[in-house]
């Protein structure tokens, strides 16, 4: 979640309105079956939740139910199982983008950033991100985050290393931006209160952020997507419709320009309820049972 207050006017929109709903399934369905870049790995079933212990069963069931459709597979956390979805991934031919998970609690943080970098080493990671939305949630101070980077990229080599966040906090952070070998942008427009119907070039803008900011280094987009149920934020409502367009949309615009992009998420999870409000729990292309919603 990348929820931010100041926002910045979005341009046109795309016209749907000789499409109704089992149209825009229709299109969906064409595009999803021809397979994405990347999703982001919703590990956690019904009941759930980060710090509970994951199961390689659990593990290799999702990633055999995603993989028909996406070339990579990116991961949050190195640790309580998590460690099992890149060593998994491989073995269905998958690249990885993997995730040491940070926060506030330094034996944690020790215990992951130990674990990206065994993965890295062992070959089972693609791209190797520090973090995740650290800088805009303040778990960390910009210099101890700068001081994890710098020893995961002592540490391995010949493997991309970057951080990710909100688009924006590479624009305003270039001490954290300079350290990256590789952008790591979460790009919201739902979570900036933007109307389905100028999502699309709002999107583009904060790429363009991005990538401006990162100087010539590549960017990819490690976070996007649109709820299909739940309280609408501002211009920004959850619904079938909506989700359909910006998934629809999203990804014409990444293959048609190369955009490397991997879609928020896998599998609806259900406690994300708690520190998102109820859209938390609708991101998912497939629901809480695994089943595709459309």
């Amino acid at each position: 979640m990348s929820l931010r207050g100041e926002k910045f006017l979005a341009l046109a929109s795309l016209d749907y309105a000789d499409k109704d709903i089992e149209g825009l399934k229709t299109i969906y369905k064409n595009i999803l079956s021809q397979g994405v870049h990347g999703l982001c790995f919703s590990p956690y079933m019904d009941g759930q939740e980060p710090g509970d212990q994951l199961s390689e069963s659990q593990v290799r069931r999702r990633i055999e139910i995603i993989k028909p459709y996406t070339n990579w597979i990116r991961s949050f956390s190195c640790t309580e199982g998590n460690e099992l979805i890149p060593k998994i991934a491989k073995e269905y031919g998958l690249k990885t983008l993997v995730g040491a998970w940070l926060g506030n609690n330094k034996a944690i943080n020790e215990k992951e950033v130990s674990g990206l970098i065994e993965l890295a080493n062992q070959g089972y990671v693609d791209v190797a991100s520090v973090g995740n939305e650290v800088m805009y949630r303040g778990d960390l101070t910009e210099e101890e985050l700068l001081q994890h980077i710098y020893n995961v990229k002592k540490s391995i080599k010949n493997i991309p290393v970057g951080y990710v966040d909100a688009y924006y906090e590479f624009v305003d952070r270039p001490h954290i931006t300079e350290a990256c070998d590789i952008i790591l942008a979460n790009c919201y427009p739902f979570w900036e209160g933007c109307d389905q119907d100028y999502s699309l070039l709002y999107i583009k803008d904060m790429y363009h952020r991005a990538l401006k900011a990162g100087n010539g280094k590549k960017v990819i987009i490690t976070e996007t997507g649109w709820p299909n149920k739940g309280t609408n934020l501002e211009g920004a409502f959850p619904s079938e419709e909506n989700a359909l367009k910006y998934f629809i949309n999203s990804q014409q615009w990444s293959k048609e320009e190369g955009i490397e992009m991997f879609y928020f998420s896998s599998f609806d999870e259900s406690w994300k309820k708690a520190a998102e409000g109820d859209v938390g729990s609708f991101w998912g292309i497939w629901d809480k049972n695994e089943v595709l919603k459309y």
